[in-house]
């Protein structure tokens, strides 16, 4: 059946942290869902969880892999939804010096957490614009406005979309579509456990559960927010590191995880 009178809301990295959160928080809204992920399995107990009156379809897709973005648009058009929010969750980490990185890990890395978020983007922009309202949000860190040692890729990557997402905001003002980075902390997602985090690193010691951080940021994506980072400890990292000196912010970074 055709969903042209509907609209979805696009998650990707929806099979857990806060992923899943944003689901739960759309489902809640009465939204209908669009929910991509490495793992059909756990979409799928999501979506059995989420089910009700709105309609929620699934796509099991490894955004690492080249073409990704392209082969989930596609499956898109085919269920004729019109997407008219994104969030784009979905990344991932590696802790090492860059030196012992292997290219592989950094590649996939590079992939998910820049060019799926980008290419995602640029397919499914167009129609928002030409319907004048959309939402986006993207996932960036408190990183992204500092270098961090032992996760080089990963924080530049962060980098990557806190400036693609200022720019994009500013492009479209004016047009009905807003655009919101949201840029957590550490937060007790499993992030650390897929970045291989030592278990002392501040990533695994955190206790900061993703369902506030989730509510945070959707009320800041429906507020068309711009940059909201949640949590006064990290509204004040991000205000020193952006007036200390660089040399002192690469310096503080590099003893973060001592």
């Amino acid at each position: 059946m055709a969903n042209t009178h509907k609209t979805f809301t696009l998650i990707t990295g929806a099979s857990g942290g806060f992923g899943a959160e944003f689901a739960r928080l759309c489902a809640a809204d009465g939204r209908n869902l669009i929910l991509v992920a490495r793992r059909g399995d756990r979409l799928a107990k999501l979506a059995k969880e989420l089910e009700g009156d709105n309609t929620i379809h699934i796509i099991a897709q490894d955004l690492s892999e080249n073409g990704a973005a392209q082969k989930v648009y596609k499956r898109i058009r085919r269920l004729q939804a019109r997407v008219d929010q994104i969030i784009n969750n979905a990344g991932t980490g590696d802790y090492a010096s860059f030196d012992r990185a292997t290219a592989a890990r950094q590649e996939r890395m590079i992939t998910l957490n820049i060019t799926a978020l980008t290419l995602l983007t640029n397919l499914l922009l167009p129609d928002m614009v030409k319907a004048k309202r959309g939402r986006i949000m993207n996932i960036g860190s408190v990183v992204s406005f500092v270098p961090l040692p032992n996760m080089s890729v990963y924080a530049a990557s962060k980098a990557f979309v806190l400036s693609f997402s200022e720019a994009l905001q500013a492009e479209l003002r004016g047009t009905g579509v807003t655009v919101t980075c949201l840029c957590p902390g550490a937060t007790k997602t499993g992030f650390s456990r897929a970045a291989r985090a030592a278990g002392n690193h501040p990533l695994s010691r955190t206790t900061t559960s993703p369902v506030g951080v989730a509510r945070f940021g959707y009320r800041a994506m429906l507020a068309g927010v711009p940059i909201a980072i949640p949590g006064v400890k990290n509204q004040l990292f991000v205000t020193f590191a952006k007036f200390l000196p660089r040399a002192l912010v690469r310096r503080m970074m590099l003893t973060y995880d001592a």
